[in-house]
């Protein structure tokens, strides 16, 4: 891209990895708008960094955060698409309700904020969509359907929009992280109990084994949000990015094995981790 400081637009800084790339891209030398569907969750980012109220799932403030930014920095040449939230519980135990809530943030969100931001870019014939996608985009397990399908979606979006408008001069890229130190483990637990805790549920029994093969999945070969920041970072500032960029050891290994292992191996090895 032309410019060498950048102005970035980046969904989801509240805490972890859009607070992360918020606080680095600052640091870079970028400017940065961060935006937190609750504003006082951001207002300590620190100078450099200007906030605004968005939350993915309403149409006027999108546009309201979007016209904003264009309007007190003239461009938004980078957009991160990162605010997102994870569930779990089986596909038969998660209310139809809360997998409509699952696609409203991590999927609809995401295309809306992206349809707001594209015609300004195509107008100026750059841009850069960065897609907060996962190694869940790739290979779904157990429990994880609803998080896990959202993320499919966002690849299926990202392939797609990245052929559509590199005509335009705007690249699209969407990096897939492992397991990261982030609050989100402890945010899905919290959405899981009132499942987790129905007796009369037939997979009652498997709750348990399941979490705690799930913390400690979490924390193999985990990394800071940090890490993330700085892939999408180096994204933003190739003039040929990858269309993929996979973060964590894991990440990479998992999507290794996704295409060469065939199904029933893959299958096996799920059911001896969740028993």
């Amino acid at each position: 891209m032309a410019e060498r400081s950048q102005v970035f637009f980046i969904t989801g800084c509240s805490s972890g990895i859009g607070r992360a790339t918020a606080i680095a891209a600052a640091e870079a030398g970028h400017r940065v708008f961060a935006t937190a569907r609750r504003p006082e969750s951001i207002a300590d980012l620190g100078r450099g960094i200007e906030t605004l109220a968005l939350d993915v799932t309403d149409s006027r403030a999108i546009h309201r955060a979007v016209s904003d930014a264009i309007a007190r920095a003239g461009r938004i040449d980078v957009l991160v698409n990162n605010a997102g939230f994870g569930q779990m519980g089986t596909v038969e135990d998660i209310a139809v309700a809360r997998w409509r809530a699952e696609f409203d943030v991590n999927v609809f969100g995401t295309i809306e904020v992206t349809q707001a931001v594209l015609p300004h870019m195509r107008a100026r014939r750059s841009g850069r969509v960065v897609n907060i996608g996962s190694i869940a985009g790739r290979i779904a397990y157990p429990f994880g359907a609803a998080y896990c399908a959202s993320k499919y979606a966002l690849e299926a979006i990202s392939d797609a929009l990245r052929l559509e408008v590199e005509r335009f001069g705007i690249r699209v890229v969407l990096v897939e992280p492992g397991p990261i130190r982030t609050r989100f483990g402890e945010r899905v637990e919290h959405e899981v109990e009132p499942i987790a805790a129905d007796t009369e549920s037939p997979y009652h029994s498997w709750y348990v084994k399941a979490f705690e093969r799930f913390r400690r999945e979490t924390r193999i070969g985990s990394l800071p949000p940090e890490a993330v920041a700085r892939v999408v970072l180096k994204a933003a500032g190739r003039r040929r990015p990858r269309a993929r960029y996979l973060v964590t050891w894991p990440a990479k290994l998992f999507a290794f094995a996704k295409r060469i292992v065939p199904d029933a191996v893959m299958d096996a090895g799920m059911r001896s981790k969740f028993r």
